[in-house]
């Protein structure tokens, strides 16, 4: 190839990665969501990333994939990879980045609906929309895309904008258990971001994972956002449930141990967790676990509570291997 050939590829590459800093952001509420700590994240990434040297981004944990969003449209990284354990996420994830039209089509119909009822029917509506999602989703093959998908994935969204908190949690056989809550005028359109997510989640592969499946699809030099479920730091602050699967500690054990083979492999890793020592200062189960790493705490606003006043602002860490 001549160099002005080399050199119009180039300019199309830069055209190209232009057209994806388009504003998008979550679509989803979700438990542990990274939008909040995100100026103090863009602080921690790595060096290559923001000399533009990393081109893979891998987020075995995506949830409302704040951070994913935050990496594609301001760096030039060209291929993530999102996986998560649960079905109906990444279900989602998949109908948005395959068949936008027909799911905003259906959002549409769920809004027009639920904004024209009274309280008491919107109360019905939402929980005839509950008892659906939970009928279908034992009827979908989730390892096959059907048009079953569409439908499902506008009642993930519908559900997710106008239940209690955001919180889509689930109950021990799998089933999405959270109440209603009361607002006024809920978004559960939002076209413009839709359609800019749908082109983003077109550089994405997106797979349902357990995180230990995830190990060997990562390249070195690439860049890893690990966001587990946190460990919890009371017997009162569990959200693990964030699928039918319940992530102890075992599992913060064997992430550890993905963490310092990906290390050794030339991977660029950053990884989220609760801080033990907001309650106990003598907790240093992470401080024990990553000592060979480097480990910063930041300021992070708990939301999900049902006392208003225990809402306040807490520790996090973020423990990097750069």
């Amino acid at each position: 190839m001549k160099i002005h050939q080399i050199q119009e590829e180039l300019e199309k590459q830069d055209e190209l990665l232009y057209e994806y800093n388009l504003g998008a952001k979550p679509f989803l509420k979700w438990v542990g969501g990274k939008r909040q700590l995100l100026p103090q994240l863009k602080a921690l990434y790595p060096d290559d990333l923001k000399q533009k040297k990393i081109k893979n981004y891998y987020e075995p944990f995506v949830g409302g994939g704040a951070v994913f969003f935050d990496v594609m449209q301001n760096y030039e990284v060209q291929q993530a990879y999102l996986y998560d354990i649960n079905e109906d996420l990444i279900l989602t994830y998949k109908v948005i980045q395959k068949d936008l039209e027909k799911v905003l089509d259906y959002l549409n119909s769920h809004q027009k609906v639920y904004q024209n009822l009274d309280v008491e029917k919107r109360t019905q509506y939402f929980y005839s929309q509950r008892s659906l999602f939970n009928e279908k989703k034992f009827k979908i093959q989730y390892q096959k895309y059907t048009e079953s998908w569409v439908e499902q994935a506008a009642r993930v969204i519908f559900l997710n904008k106008t239940c209690f908190n955001g919180l889509f949690r689930y109950n021990s056989k799998g089933l999405f258990n959270t109440p209603q809550g009361k607002y006024k005028n809920p978004k559960i359109l939002d076209e413009e971001n839709l359609r800019n997510v749908s082109k983003l989640l077109a550089l994405a592969t997106i797979e349902v994972a357990d995180f230990k499946q995830v190990q060997q699809d990562i390249q070195a030099h690439s860049f890893v956002y690990f966001d587990p479920p946190y460990r919890p730091i009371s017997k009162t602050s569990s959200f693990t449930l964030y699928s039918k699967f319940n992530f102890k500690e075992e599992e913060q054990l064997a992430l550890a141990g993905m963490f310092y083979d990906l290390d050794e492999k030339g991977v660029y890793l950053m990884l989220s967790n609760s801080d033990p020592k907001n309650i106990n200062p003598e907790d240093n189960f992470f401080d024990a676990l990553y000592a060979n790493y480097q480990i910063t705490r930041v300021n992070a606003k708990r939301v999900i509570n049902s006392n208003a006043k225990n809402r306040g602002e807490i520790k996090e860490l973020i423990i990097m291997n750069y």
